[in-house]
């Protein structure tokens, strides 16, 4: 099983530059932790400061090393032959491989950008079937959606980037198994809903004769010091009903008791589990990502 991170991007911080800084710690905390991808997300006119990833993401990878890395895209708010640059560019920064989570965004986000997020869905899949092409040093045309006319791009990515797919609804996760080549599930998923969506996700592999390389999972974690640790600095949030997330969708405990808790979505056939800190205290999150190495090597 497969330990990586997603570096929270939104830090509210008197001054910018704190922010930058923690999520630049976090990164390297992260690899002295011996994680395996490391990942930040994506989000758009917010009301709340949020660090653009591929900006940050291009700073972190000086933390990082030679494992694989990415970000979260939500393709519908980024013109692919752009985006098909800027992952070109970060590809050519880092080592490992990359790879490129993606989503379909909300219509808060499209309607603010100016971007008609009924045809989202088919956007979302012309933007990723343009990409790939470009990737491969193709020219492409896409007149449906971006009025692509014979786009090229320049540096392409050296090893193929992999898109896992963030669905939860049966008809994208089918989508998601026809189209890329890992699927994300969503952190709001029960212990024993997790395994009966994979379950169904592997349904649709088969279907489409496709052996995923990821069966990844989202988790919102905190590994404290002890059991009694853990839910005195996770109750708080609890309380106010972090993120919307189920009890039992989020992982709080020792390193043991951590560990215990992701063996489980590794029986169910998971790959790999992406965490995301619950703690906005920057000291509290670095003491959770060095505490993941002693849950990964009671995974070994």
């Amino acid at each position: 099983m497969k330990i990586g991170i997603s570096v929270t991007s939104s830090h509210y911080v008197e001054d910018p530059r704190e922010g930058a800084s923690n999520m630049i710690e976090r990164a390297r905390a992260s690899r002295d932790a011996g994680l395996d991808t490391l990942f930040v997300g994506d989000h758009h006119v917010t009301p709340f400061p949020y660090y653009q990833n591929n900006v940050m993401l291009a700073r972190m990878l000086a933390e990082w090393g030679d494992k694989p890395y990415g970000a979260l895209y939500l393709l519908p708010l980024w013109h692919p032959v752009t985006l098909a640059e800027q992952i070109g560019t970060l590809a050519s920064l880092g080592k490992g491989q990359f790879i490129m989570q993606c989503g379909l965004g909300d219509e808060r986000q499209g309607k603010a950008m100016g971007i008609d997020m009924s045809k989202k869905v088919g956007m979302f899949v012309a933007s990723i079937n343009s990409m790939r092409g470009m990737w491969r040093g193709e020219r492409v045309d896409e007149p449906k959606y971006w009025n692509l006319s014979q786009a090229k791009i320049s540096p392409v990515p050296t090893d193929h980037v992999d898109i896992w797919v963030g669905s939860l609804v049966d008809k994208a996760i089918e989508r998601t198994a026809r189209m890329a080549e890992g699927w994300l599930a969503a952190p709001s998923l029960s212990p024993v809903d997790s395994g009966k969506v994979l379950d169904r996700y592997m349904e649709h592999c088969a279907k489409y004769d496709r052996v995923p390389t990821a069966k990844a999972i989202r988790r919102d974690i905190y590994v404290g010091s002890s059991s009694e640790d853990a839910k005195k600095v996770a109750t708080p949030y609890v309380e106010k009903g972090y993120r919307g997330i189920p009890d039992d969708g989020l992982m709080i405990g020792s390193a043991s008791e951590v560990a215990g808790q992701i063996k489980v979505l590794e029986e169910q056939g998971f790959t790999d589990i992406i965490v995301r800190n619950i703690s906005s205290n920057q000291q509290e999150c670095m003491a959770c990502i060095e505490r993941l190495a002693a849950v990964k090597e009671q995974l070994t």
